[in-house]
């Protein structure tokens, strides 16, 4: 495959991840908590499907910046909502939470199907298969690290659910207030000669997802 049909196929990657996978992450999470009786994500319009009402630009330009540079990783704008108004309470607000990634498992799984069977069947679309296979694997990146149970990621409601209230009430305001630079050190943290903790993780969770839907 030539540099250009690479490219191309990285430029098709981004558009459908700011036009689609994106979108349908942050409505995910609006439709949640909409049927959990909060309704502040539909007021702000963010119960939608349009591109336009999620994109983030620096999200966006990450995107770009990640996926031309082998990989795959960005974010659009925060769905907003009331954790007071959803049913449940702390486990209502974990499936709010929740919503996003198990969006991006569906993707990921829609993107598996035509793979499998262009691999399966030895067909000679190499296009297809290099543009389903970024699809595929930056969808399961996206859940993955969206699962991170870390403010602000998606899983950190997920872990303040599944511990007793006093625990919760404990250490929530200090990861609320400082996880964003742990985030950041474990992000950075291979950078600077220390372990590739976010990689390691990556690597034992993706890599056998990746093969399971895609049967290799």
């Amino acid at each position: 495959m030539s540099d250009g049909q690479q490219l191309l196929i990285k430029a098709v990657v981004i558009l459908v991840m700011l036009g689609v996978a994106f979108p349908i992450h942050e409505f995910s999470h609006a439709l949640a908590a909409f049927r959990l009786g909060d309704s502040t994500a539909r007021y702000m319009g963010r119960l939608t499907l349009d591109p336009r009402a999620h994109f983030d630009p620096m999200g966006g330009l990450l995107m770009v910046i990640s996926v031309f540079a082998g990989f795959g990783i960005g974010w659009a704008k925060p769905t907003p909502y009331n954790p007071h108004n959803l049913r449940g309470g702390r486990w209502g607000e974990a499936l709010v939470s929740l919503a996003g990634p198990i969006s991006n498992l569906v993707l990921a799984i829609a993107g598996a199907i035509p793979l499998r069977f262009i691999l399966a069947t030895h067909m000679d679309a190499e296009f297809f298969v290099v543009f389903f296979t970024f699809f595929v694997q930056i969808n399961l990146l996206l859940m993955v690290f969206n699962l991170i149970p870390i403010p602000p990621l998606d899983g950190s409601k997920v872990l303040y659910a599944a511990l007793d209230a006093q625990t919760e009430r404990q250490i929530r305001p200090v990861l609320d207030q400082y996880g964003m630079f742990i985030l950041l050190a474990l992000i950075l943290l291979p950078n600077l000669g220390g372990p590739n903790i976010i990689g390691a993780v990556f690597g034992a969770v993706i890599d056998p997802l990746f093969g399971l839907l895609v049967g290799i």
